[in-house]
């Protein structure tokens, strides 16, 4: 004989209860997501699937009489037996290659600096942070006018410093210091970003930290070594990120600078685009470099983040 158990009816009501706040806290968790995922939505996952189906197309600029018709993957396959979309992956490749210890090496060191108790150490902090601040087109004439060949003050601090034995160098007109003097103008504007964001990481270090390694007999290098850079992990992980993303939407400075050249030494993926896109009025093949490119940083900032993570960086 089987005994049916019967459950008491304040079992029931805190089930019904438990039941009530489970589906309230749920509500509560969706409305706090959905502002993220709306703007997520709208701004990432929408414009990127319509550049998909976009380079899929042979879609002009303009509209013009004759229909839009798909052509797959034709985009794709042109861009890769294009010999200047190569030229111009590399060149960008070279400038994130060099950009990345020049500025998030600079950014950490005045972080570094600026986090010590100087006089006036918050002027010094927005004297530092107002090159990223300044529109990278007034960035780009000021730079312009000191790579100045041949009388520009570049060339003149040179010839002054060695007395006439340095030649003066074409800077933007030269291929081989082309690309090198974007890199030097684009860390000196950017380089302020990454410094806050150092600061920001270097003041979340608990000061109990460096006073237990000050009791052990730490030395200040020991407790840069294990204590600052370990408090930083995140920080640098962020900074590497972004930093090679930014890098490989270089743009503005080509386009006002150099134009690509010379010889198609500064050419960008992102000013390859550009050009194709509005110069020759070819959206769809343009829209199919845009999605190469996306997915080049995506791979790029996953292998970035499983490295770190493999060296517990």
């Amino acid at each position: 004989m089987v005994m049916q158990q019967s459950t008491s009816p304040s079992t029931t009501v805190r089930k019904a209860a438990a039941r009530r706040h489970d589906t309230g806290r749920l509500m509560q968790e969706a409305a706090m997501l959905a502002p993220a995922v709306i703007l997520l939505t709208v701004f990432l996952i929408l414009p990127f699937l319509l550049s998909f189906w976009t380079a899929m197309t042979n879609q002009p600029l303009v509209p013009r009489p004759t229909p839009v018709r798909f052509v797959w993957f034709n985009n794709f396959i042109r861009i890769f037996q294009d010999d200047l979309f190569w030229t111009a992956l590399w060149n960008v490749s070279r400038f994130t290659f060099w950009i990345i210890p020049a500025q998030c090496g600079l950014a950490f060191a005045t972080a570094l600096l600026l986090h010590q108790k100087l006089p006036f150490r918050n002027l010094l902090r927005g004297m530092f942070f107002l090159p990223a601040i300044t529109s990278m087109v007034v960035v780009c004439v000021i730079w312009g006018t000191l790579f100045q060949y041949p009388t520009g003050p570049f060339n003149q601090i040179l010839g002054f410093i060695s007395g006439g034995a340095i030649q003066p160098i074409d800077w933007l007109g030269d291929p081989k210091w082309a690309m090198f003097s974007l890199v030097l103008l684009s860390a000196w504007q950017a380089y302020g970003f990454q410094m806050i964001v150092y600061l920001a990481g270097l003041q979340g270090i608990p000061d109990e930290l460096y006073d237990a390694a000050k009791i052990d007999g730490a030395n200040a290098f020991r407790r840069f070594w294990h204590v600052t850079m370990p408090g930083l992990r995140p920080t640098h992980v962020f900074v590497l990120v972004i930093t090679t993303i930014q890098a490989f939407k270089l743009y503005t400075q080509v386009a006002i600078l150099t134009q690509g050249g010379p010889k198609s030494s500064t050419e960008t993926v992102v000013h390859y685009m550009v050009r194709a896109g509005f110069e020759e009025q070819k959206m769809g093949y343009a829209s199919a470099v845009s999605v190469i490119l996306f997915v080049i940083v995506l791979i790029i900032a996953l292998i970035q983040r499983q490295l770190l993570r493999r060296f517990d960086v």
